[in-house]
């Protein structure tokens, strides 16, 4: 009776859960050690949230990617150490190595030429390597007015060309002119129609008056009318630079998506103050 009395009591013990305590470690199938193994465990580093954020306006999904001057930095990129243009965000990425970790966000950042040139202004580290383009000609970048997005020392403005020529005498820490605008000082563009026939996947940026970059790419084919109005009734900017369309491209690490396509010229990458600098 003490016999089955003890196996009893046995076979309760080894029905009971295992008490909370230390994570299971499975080590790799097919290594084997005589020794048991020392395993390091490394601090977790929290992620820092993503920048971006899926919105709908109008009926349309567009992604909305803030830059503010207290959390990150802003830079351009074009080429490689040995001048060859990156032509995509995977080919940028890939450059910085471990310095990948420090990128909040990047999208493509102006129109070029066949070659992945801007055609417009262009300045990355405080050296121009384009001069500001005020001439006539096709095409979107010439539906005037064009405009340029720059700044230095996390203050960062949008401005007509000929604003930017007229008003702004020294050289910017960055700077990348495309076109069309979309908004000058609040009022869509001109030739902007309400919702015209010409559609496509685009992207823009706008300054807000507490000096917040706002980077909008849309998730399907939007016109420009509405892309105009997201950043005039939504986002409350005073002006927005229309960056590029069909080839417009995001890169967010936060969400690990990194958009591939067509080639791409200049780059605008925003950097996470936190974790180091530009």
């Amino acid at each position: 009776m003490k016999r089955l009395l003890l196996i009893s009591v046995l076979m309760l013990a080894a029905c009971k859960p295992e008490p909370a305590g230390e994570p299971v470690i499975r080590h790799e199938i097919g290594k084997h050690s005589e020794e048991p193994a020392t395993v390091k465990v490394e601090p977790q580093v929290q992620a820092l949230p993503s920048s971006c954020a899926e919105e709908t306006f109008e009926k349309q999904r567009l992604t909305h990617c803030i830059a503010d001057p207290a959390r990150h930095s802003i830079v351009t990129a074009l080429a490689g150490e040995d001048g060859t243009p990156f032509r995509s965000l995977k080919a940028y990425g890939e450059s910085l190595g471990e310095g990948a970790a420090n990128i909040a966000f990047a999208m493509n950042g102006g129109m070029f030429g066949d070659d992945g040139k801007p055609v417009g202004y262009y300045v990355e580290n405080g050296e121009r390597l384009e001069e500001l383009n005020r001439n006539d000609g096709p095409g979107n970048f010439h539906m005037k007015p064009n405009g340029v997005f720059f700044g230095s020392d996390g203050k960062w403005r949008v401005l007509s060309a000929d604003a930017f020529y007229a008003s702004i005498g020294d050289r910017p820490a960055f700077g990348t002119q495309s076109g069309p605008m979309l908004l000058i000082d609040g009022a869509l563009h001109p030739d902007i129609s309400e919702d015209g026939p010409s559609k496509a996947i685009r992207n823009a940026v706008g300054v807000d008056a507490d000096g917040k970059a706002h980077f909008v790419i849309s998730e399907a084919p939007v016109s420009f009318g509405l892309m105009a109005r997201y950043f005039r009734d939504q986002l409350k900017t005073r002006n927005a630079l229309y960056l590029d369309g069909t080839v417009s491209a995001l890169w967010n690490p936060a969400s690990e998506r990194l958009d591939s396509g067509a080639p791409l010229g200049p780059l605008i990458v925003v950097t996470n103050r936190e974790t180091g600098s530009q």
